[in-house]
């Protein structure tokens, strides 16, 4: 298209990426909320993918052909790390311990980009065999990878339609980028490549748009927690509860608390540490003015009820 290497899909999700990247910036409005920077982030280094992606390698580029393929794949790296780092910091999703920081794994893919696809590329001359000699360890790492965090959230000890809803659609994404090494090992087929990267940020997107929908769906149970009236910031300490104080994930556990859940429960479901659940239990008494859960359960079930 234009005179470009660019297929008509790519830049279908090119628009699509930009309409939603757009509505997010008017829906979030003033809100200064970290998780609406990751979202938007995230959904910037996807337009940066997909113009990357889709308009390199062209003939018209000034300097050295390598150079648009650096771009491309550095664009590409980058994004597909910082999916794991959104997913991380979003869901609390932990599913490999020891040296498997964010920063690690940049530092991995980083190193294994120069080591297996650059230095390969200056020697041979030959872009398919780098492509080849860097994509196929990778491959096979992120299909590992992908092995390890489907069994690490596949079997929820209580499980509730939303968590499903997520865990699924998070393995979606997750295999997205396992399986983006392997269409680049297959060959430039922007259409397969693309579409297989792109149902990452749309899934990730669905996520966002069920919980906030799971959200509006328990307002009433959680009206104490996050709907104080203007009239009532005067009052005592007790009542002045706002829904802005708490993050999405402190909601989240705030309603497994709600229901009854212990802690160890409320880890199982949600796929992360007991002592994780314990810190946000913490913040969630701070930020509503209570000592401890059975505080937190006396006050707001009395007047819920």
């Amino acid at each position: 298209m234009f005179g470009t290497s660019i297929h008509w899909t790519t830049f279908f999700y090119l628009i699509l990426d930009t309409v939603i990247v757009l509505f997010t910036l008017y829906f979030s409005g003033k809100k200064t909320h970290s998780s609406f920077k990751r979202f938007l982030i995230l959904g910037l280094l996807f337009v940066a993918y997909n113009a990357t992606g889709g308009f390199l390698p062209t003939n018209n580029f000034i300097g050295p052909f390598i150079i648009q393929y650096i771009i491309t794949y550095s664009v590409a790296i980058t994004l597909c790390v910082f999916i794991v780092h959104y997913l991380y910091k979003e869901y609390d999703i932990v599913v490999l311990k020891y040296n498997s920081s964010i920063r690690n794994l940049a530092i991995f893919t980083s190193v294994s980009y120069i080591i297996l696809f650059l230095i390969p590329y200056f020697v041979t001359g030959s872009l398919d065999s780098a492509r080849f000699l860097f994509t196929i360890p990778i491959s096979i790492a992120a299909i590992i990878f992908l092995f390890i965090f489907y069994r690490r959230i596949s079997n929820p000890n209580n499980p509730n339609a939303f968590i499903l809803r997520r865990n699924r659609l998070s393995i979606v994404s997750v295999s997205s980028i396992a399986l983006l090494p392997i269409c680049t090992a297959i060959g430039d087929y922007q259409w397969i490549t693309f579409t297989v990267m792109n149902l990452a940020f749309y899934a990730i997107t669905t996520i966002e748009v069920d919980r906030y929908l799971y959200f509006i769906e328990n307002n009433n149970r959680m009206y104490e927690v996050f709907a104080l009236k203007k009239k009532q910031k005067d009052e005592a300490i007790e009542s002045k509860i706002f829904y802005e104080d708490l993050t999405r994930r402190e909601i989240e556990i705030a309603l497994s608390i709600l229901s009854d859940l212990s802690y160890r429960n409320i880890a199982k479901d949600l796929f992360i540490a007991e002592s994780t659940v314990s810190k946000h239990a913490s913040n969630i008494f701070k930020k509503t003015g209570v000592k401890n859960r059975r505080e937190f359960l006396k006050r707001f079930r009395k007047k819920k009820m």
